[in-house]
């Protein structure tokens, strides 16, 4: 085992009364690609502040090793003093480092380098902060949240350079997806102390549940044993003779454990407060177009939405979805075309700037909009202190003002708002962001559970596949040009689906090669010998099995061409999705295979 490069042992951390880090401990070794997962406000960005030597602890020991280098992704970087991103970007860099990262990851992440830091958006000064940390290729990095305000293409970039860096990682991500593929061990931050598994995020969520209920389940034995003792105190024929003071010890010692045991934080409890139903069609959007100068965002676009359709929105940034999202709920009009909203709309809307906050607003004036202090969920009357604690804050925290949470905090703040309004129309622009795993799991139950209709704009490839019945996304991702096009299902299944058409082209591209071979007029070269039996069979036969496959292909598109199916029965939908990769594997093997037998007959023939 090497030795490690950061160790971080019984760190104690307290703000106000209730200890942060309670004796938590952190290890980081070369090659390690560690995810921090835990409870927004458990302490995640503390303790990554404080390995980074951003934050003092009050006790505990840290060690780092001498020469190794440590970069922290900053979530709101200074750029005082530099006049372009590329300077900001550069001066990050140490004796050695290759400049020429810089460029190349300014070019993956969207900036020119020449941009001033003042006229850089929220997303922008994140990506900026990105390469500074990266450019050096750090023996540590650190990365709080690095995928906000990332667009889907660029996640999966960063995706594979992270996997392909020297630099051992410690994430903080709410991308589920993104902390599978890039991490291979978890800390898992918990009432002050950090439990680790030697292995990825993909099999901690089993593991926690594991975890707790063996706590569970130490807690009732320790419960039963008192009961047990207090028994023999009063009962037991030594005891009435004799204290055993001993056992009158270790009565109380496990007394002050079962008092003392703090159990897991309580999840979020929450609806959607629906409000009343709303006409059957919801959108119906008839060759709406939208352009700006020369630059077309929407080509002429039609969408019918009914009540109770889950559509989410997909795209790089920039493509045009929250202008496309706009139009459909007549916020924005279209420059040609009309579109017609149903009746009885009560729309609840969750802007991913943030914008309905007020920093100086108190969470308790923000919720009950400064009528008192109760507020209307779904006809019952609530105190507004029992409401936040559904979303896990605290009494306390009733005249805190907002510009005192963290961003999880914030989010989690405006969906207890927007959940408390009645409402049949649900619009969720990145909801995500932000979020920890608990309060995602807690959104999809929502979104999937909803009665009425939901609109979503989303880079989290998990929540999509977990929640929306259709996806929305351009023709051409990789070079935007306002088409756009609906697919059947998730993320996932728009991916399969959009596979399904490139193996479509390619295999047209092959049968005209084919094609093109067997009618070139060009001498091919000489060939010796002859076909065996087995290529002579293959050659004869493929084709049959190639129209068999074909005609299996066609038979699973026909029926998942039913709009309807996917919402149905999502199951079959999947099942057959599966089955038509299959076989369009399948199919493009034989193809490729009967080419070369082709190809190989033509030259021996000539």
């Amino acid at each position: 085992m090497a030795p490690p490069i950061l160790k971080l042992d019984d760190i104690m951390l307290t703000f106000g009364v209730t200890p942060l880090l309670n004796g938590a401990n952190l290890q980081v070794e070369p090659g390690d690609r560690i995810c921090l997962v835990g409870r927004n406000g458990s302490g995640k960005s503390t303790l990554m502040k404080i390995a980074a030597g951003l934050v003092e602890a009050q006790s505990g020991e840290i060690f780092r090793h001498p020469s190794a280098t440590i970069r922290y992704l900053d979530q709101a970087p200074d750029f005082a003093g530099y006049e372009t991103v590329q300077a900001y970007a550069e001066a990050g860099l140490g004796p050695g480092d290759d400049a020429y990262r810089v460029t190349y990851l300014l070019e993956h992440l969207g900036l020119t380098g020449q941009e001033h830091p003042s006229s850089l958006s929220g997303g922008e000064a994140r990506r900026a902060a990105l390469v500074r940390v990266m450019a050096p290729e750090p023996d540590i990095l650190m990365l709080d949240e690095p995928t906000n305000h990332l667009d889907l293409p660029t996640i999966e970039w960063l995706e594979g350079e992270l996997q392909q860096t020297r630099s051992a990682l410690v994430l903080i991500s709410h991308d589920r997806r993104f902390l599978e593929k890039v991490s291979n061990s978890t800390v898992w931050l918990d009432r002050g102390q950090a439990r680790r598994l030697s292995r990825g995020f993909g099999h901690f969520e089993e593991w926690r549940d594991k975890v707790l209920e063996e706590e569970e389940l130490e807690q009732h034995k320790l419960g039963k044993a008192i009961e047990r003792e207090e028994h023999w105190m009063r009962y037991g024929v030594t005891a009435r003779r004799k204290r055993n003071m001993r056992r009158v010890g270790e009565l109380q010692a496990m007394r002050a454990d079962y008092r003392g045991h703090k159990g897991p934080t309580g999840s979020v409890q929450a609806t959607a407060a629906e409000g009343r139903e709303s006409g059957k069609l919801v959108i119906e959007a008839d060759q709406i177009t939208k352009a700006y100068g020369e630059r077309t965002i929407v080509a002429p676009f039609s969408l019918r939405v009914h009540r109770g359709d889950c559509i989410g929105f997909v795209g790089p940034n920039g493509a045009g979805k929250t202008t496309l999202l706009k139009m459909l709920t007549g916020q924005l009009e279209p420059d040609t075309g009309k579109v017609k909203l149903g009746t009885n709309l009560e729309v609840a809307t969750l802007d991913q700037k943030r914008e309905d906050l007020n920093p100086n607003d108190t969470l308790a004036h923000y919720l009950t909009d400064g009528r008192g202090e109760n507020l209307l969920v779904n006809g019952e009357l609530k105190h507004v202190t029992g409401y936040m604690k559904d979303f896990l804050f605290q009494p306390e925290q009733a005249r805190t003002p907002i510009r005192n949470l963290s961003g999880g905090e914030r989010a989690r703040l405006m969906l207890a708002r927007i959940l408390a309004r009645p409402t049949n129309l649900l619009i969720l622009d990145e909801p995500t962001n932000d979020l920890d795993i608990e309060t995602l799991d807690l959104l999809q139950e929502i979104v999937s559970g909803f009665s009425g209709t939901v609109i979503l704009v989303s880079h989290d490839r998990d929540f999509l596949d977990r929640t929306v019945t259709s996806t929305i996304a351009p023709v051409n991702p990789d070079a935007p040009d306002g088409r756009w096009i609906e697919y059947a299902g998730g993320y996932s299944d728009m991916m399969a689906q959009r596979k399904g058409a490139s193996d479509e082209k390619k295999r047209a591209e092959k049968q005209e090669k084919a094609k093109s071979v067997s009618n070139a007029g060009a001498e091919p070269a000489k060939a010796k010998g002859k076909m065996s039996f087995k290529q002579k069979f293959a050659l004869e036969n493929l084709p049959r099995e190639m129209e068999k496959t074909q005609l299996e292909i066609a038979q699973r598109e026909e029926r998942m061409a039913d709009p309807n199916l996917f919402a149905k029965n999502p199951t079959v939908f999947n099942t057959l999705a599966n089955e038509m990769s299959k076989l369009r594997e399948k199919l493009e093997t034989m193809e490729e295979e009967w080419l070369e037998l082709e190809m190989l007959r033509e030259q021996l023939e000539n």
